[in-house]
């Protein structure tokens, strides 16, 4: 009763941009989250590919603790130990040499853009500064962001969108290369369209696009907002690939669950970005590079990486076999621990009856199960998940 009470109150104070699932989250740890009822549940969401640690994970929360003795927050005019320390680190496990500091996906999104743009633009001048995007992307919620994001269902109602982006089909190497032309300066794309239903894109097509921007001088962005930190089985998407980028955008996972977010550049590109051309107040605080560094370490140090990879084919393997065995599972796909099962049946009944049974599963595109589960899940939850899904599904036999 409590629990529906303050739900009630959050409709009347919160504004209606989600819809939520019908629980008060009072606590967390691991794969596991508990409602104001006490009921617990197994979470395949990780808050969005947020908490690859699991919830409360320790090393994180001391950080957080010991950082938040000294100081939260002195601004980018004052150099910190903590902050070099989170981006040597960065440098010291990617292809980049420079890294810079904000809050979130979409602000890590919109600084690669604008890095793109301005590097062009001291090479070349005005006029080469279209960016090149692919359909069913997404990429935040800012203007800019928006603009570069290829589902129109995010545009509804902000027209009109920031001009210089082009759309082009994902995995498509001919479209990709009647778009670039004069003015562009730039391709950004994810790795794994997971909000546009867990697409992966083909080694061929990045091996493509490197070619194509060696030969252009445009730079590459890649989105791995999400399949950063290890989602994917390696620490970041692009190390499946044999390919290294310009830019990267980071966040999500990049704090343990406490809100930062980064792009990390290669020196050319970087150099682009001098003292005024760019900058974020709360982008790289005390407190955000704490966790940066105990999520990276932990990652890194417990072996982490290499459990997603594990579990991730476990889990793959598994859901092939349900697939054999109920018809409206059409697909099984993705990487790591970031995987989609698409169905012929739509998604948003079964999310529902999986929280019925205790587990927190998300619904993209209409009819895609998402599965985010954190990095750390054994393989007992792993089947465990996998028994819960095969009563689902049975329920939905005709």
């Amino acid at each position: 009763m409590l629990q529906e009470k303050l739900i009630e109150k959050g409709k009347k104070y919160l504004a209606n941009t989600y819809t939520r699932f019908p629980i008060v989250v009072t606590k967390g740890e691991g794969c596991w989250l508990w409602d104001m009822e006490g009921r617990r549940y197994l979470d395949f969401l990780s808050g969005i590919a947020v908490c690859n640690l699991g919830h409360a994970p320790k090393s994180v929360v001391e950080a957080l603790t010991n950082q938040a003795n000294r100081f939260f927050h002195v601004s980018n005019l004052f150099h910190t130990e903590v902050q070099i320390r989170a981006a040597e680190l960065l440098v010291e496990h990617s292809f980049a040499d420079k890294v810079f500091f904000c809050n979130s996906g979409a602000e890590a999104n919109e600084a690669a853009i604008k890095l793109a743009r301005r590097y062009s633009w001291k090479k070349y001048g005005e006029g080469r500064a279209e960016i090149v995007a692919m359909e069913n992307s997404f990429h935040g919620r800012t203007m800019a962001t928006l603009s570069a994001t290829g589902q129109t269902k995010f545009h509804v109602g902000f027209s009109p969108l920031l001009e210089g982006f082009a759309f082009v089909p994902f995995n498509d190497r001919s479209a990709l290369e009647k778009a670039i032309s004069e003015r562009t300066c730039a391709i950004i794309l994810e790795l794994i369209q997971s909000e546009g239903g867990v697409y992966v894109a083909d080694k061929e097509y990045i091996k493509f696009i490197r070619e194509l921007a060696d030969q252009r001088d445009i730079l590459i962005i890649l989105d791995e907002v999400q399949t950063g930190m290890g989602r994917t089985g390696k620490l970041f998407g692009y190390e499946h690939y044999g390919m290294e980028p310009d830019v990267v955008s980071l966040a999500k996972a990049l704090g343990g669950g406490f809100p930062v977010g980064a792009i990390i550049a290669k020196e050319g590109a970087a150099s682009a970005f001098e003292p005024g051309a760019h900058a974020s107040t709360f982008g790289g605080n005390a407190l955000a590079c704490s966790a940066i560094v105990a999520t990276i370490n932990t990652l890194i140090g417990e072996g982490i990486v290499a459990n997603c990879d594990k579990m991730g084919k476990l889990l793959v393997e598994g859901l092939l076999a349900l697939k054999r065995k109920f018809p409206f599972m059409v697909d099984v796909r993705g990487m790591g621990l970031l995987l989609g099962i698409e169905l012929s049946i739509p998604g948003e009944l079964l999310v529902q009856e999986f929280l019925k049974e205790g587990v927190i599963l998300y619904a993209t595109k209409g009819n895609v199960l998402r599965l985010l589960p954190p990095l750390i899940v054994s393989r007992e939850e792993v089947d465990l998940f996998l028994d819960i899904a095969t009563r689902v599904f049975e329920r939905q036999k005709p």
